[in-house]
Order: structure tokens, then sequence, then C-alpha cells
């Protein structure tokens, strides 16, 4: 995951030992950055001449905007259990199926993704995971 932000207690439900979860939020407000450079130079673009082989990225200016998702995981795939001593992470892995719809409305413009094809999945894990001071 790229980058994460709080949600409603209720926009996840999870039955691990089913092989199923889902996450629906609807409304999030947040910024569209248009592309990856942008958000992480708040919007100040790319050069293209950082002293290794990287494309010029024009400025962009975020702009206000809304989204909503419903993503499911679901059909238990595999299964693994991970327990790394030395990095000091341990986890119950299943790998599922899903699928994602997903709608954004900002100015000008709104997008509405196609239906969901299960079909189209190409790698799928929900899972409990320990680690740090959680860890052991």
């Amino acid at each position: 995951m790229f980058w994460t932000i709080p949600v409603a207690h209720d926009a996840v439900e999870v039955d691990f030992d089913g092989a199923q979860a889902r996450l629906r939020v609807s409304g999030l407000e947040l910024f569209n950055d248009h592309d990856t450079a942008n958000s992480l130079t708040y919007g100040l673009g790319l050069p293209g001449d950082l002293g290794f082989a990287y494309p010029h990225i024009d400025p962009v200016q975020p702009v206000r905007a809304r989204v909503s998702f419903d993503v499911k995981w679901n059909g238990l795939v595999d299964t693994a259990e991970i327990h790394n001593a030395t990095q000091g992470f341990e986890g119950s892995f299943v790998q599922t199926g899903a699928t994602i719809r997903w709608s954004s409305v900002e100015d000008g413009f709104q997008f509405q993704s196609e239906e969901p094809d299960p079909a189209r999945n190409l790698f799928a894990v929900i899972g409990r995971e320990r680690n740090g001071i959680s860890f052991g």
C-alpha cells in the first residue's frame, strides 16, 4: 500500500477463517495529484536531470476530489504461515480472489470503473501479521 488514511470502523469487514474481507468507502475527500511525481513533490513535477535516467514531468497542481471504492476479497486460493525471527515478523496469510469498484469526481471530470471482473485479478492476499513490539 502506497498511502494510508483512516476510515470508519464499519468500512472494513473481515472473516479471515472464511477467506473473505471487504473495504467500502464512499465520498472520501482527497487531492488528485495527477501522477506519483507530482504527489511526492506537492505539484512541482520533476526536472528530468536528476543524475540518473528519469523523464521530465511537468508540474501539475493538486485538485480537490472525492473517491468511492468497494474492494472485496473472496475465495480461498492458498495459505501461508511466515515466521521470521531475524526481522521480527510473523503472520498468517490467505491468498484469495478480489474485485474492486472505483469512482471519482472532481470539478469538470468524473470516472467510474468498469464492472468488477474476478477473472482479471492477478494476486490478492489478506493476512494477520505481528511485528515490532507485538512480535513473539
